[in-house]
């Protein structure tokens, strides 16, 4: 199983060293994690808003590194526009973001 880092996750792992999530993240193997362009550009802005910007940006990098990096490529985007219109038909929107992750999970 793949497992696709969310935002939160990947803030969790990088600020506590003695979290639950850093022990599981480091017990798979990197083959089986992998981070997303949206969740890089949600973390890489939270770096550039910090008073630690070089060092936070670093620790991002190496962090990323790690992992396989999966785009929001045009089947992502086509699959986003139908988990979009059925959850707003259903009345149950969520946000951009979490659309893009969950259609780049699903490509």
């Amino acid at each position: 199983m793949i497992y696709l880092l969310d935002s939160n996750t990947c803030i969790v792992y990088l600020k506590f060293a003695d979290s639950r999530v850093r022990t599981r993240l480091d017990s798979l193997s990197a083959n089986d994690i992998a981070v997303c362009s949206v969740v890089k550009s949600e973390l890489f802005y939270g770096a550039m808003k910090s008073r630690k910007r070089e060092e936070n940006l670093n620790k991002e990098r190496q962090f990323f590194s790690r992992f396989v990096s999966l785009p929001f490529d045009d089947k992502s985007a086509e699959i986003y526009g139908v988990i979009r219109a059925d959850l707003e038909r259903k009345g149950t929107p969520i946000g951009g973001y979490d659309l893009q992750i969950a259609a780049i999970a699903i490509a």
